[in-house]
């Protein structure tokens, strides 16, 4: 199984994303717009692990304590070799406290925190092959401006499985953890 740990987003901030997204697509512009229901911050990448990892997980991220945290969208941004456009998120305290303390969590699970910087952010599309460079810098020239969002409290966060279809990945919520004051 394919797991990893994230925030999910208010259906305020989803309605606004879709928007968004409805705004800027447009026929065969070479890209995969994720759909509303999979968008989410991820805290950690597990990867494929087993149900012993997974008991493991779930253990550990029950004992964690930490308070609800403010989340605040950025502006839209690229990750050009990656081929993504996303939404950022602000890189706050609390985020960055709670994705710490996550990872520092499923070190005991076996799982090594990723080397890279966090960069949190909502993925709205990708290009659909090698050569969507030119879909990337179409949508860059088509954004007038930057949206605002509205910023909300994360509650908790959640323990997803991706499930791999031939329309995409789906995403499942396999557990839930509250943030509690």
């Amino acid at each position: 199984m394919r797991l990893f740990i994230g925030i999910p987003l208010p259906s305020v901030v989803t309605d606004e994303l879709a928007a968004l997204s409805i705004r800027l697509q447009s026929a065969n512009d070479g890209l995969r717009w994720s759909l509303p229901e999979s968008w989410h911050i991820t805290l950690q990448f597990l990867g494929n692990k087993a149900d012993d990892h997974r008991a493991c997980i779930t253990e550990r991220l029950h004992n964690l304590r930490h308070r609800p945290i403010p989340i605040e969208l950025e502006d839209l941004g690229f990750f050009d070799r990656a081929g993504i456009f996303y939404a950022g998120v602000s890189l706050m305290p609390g985020l960055v406290s709670l994705q710490q303390l996550v990872t520092a969590t499923t070190l005991h699970c076996g799982f090594a925190p990723d080397t890279r910087p966090y960069h949190p952010h909502i993925t709205l599309a990708r290009t659909r092959n090698k050569s969507g460079a030119q879909a990337l810098r179409k949508l860059k020239a088509h954004l007038q401006r930057q949206p605002t969002f509205t910023r909300f409290t994360a509650h908790e966060f959640l323990l997803y499985e991706s499930l791999l279809t031939s329309s995409g990945s789906r995403y499942e919520v396999r557990e839930r953890f509250p943030l509690i004051h």
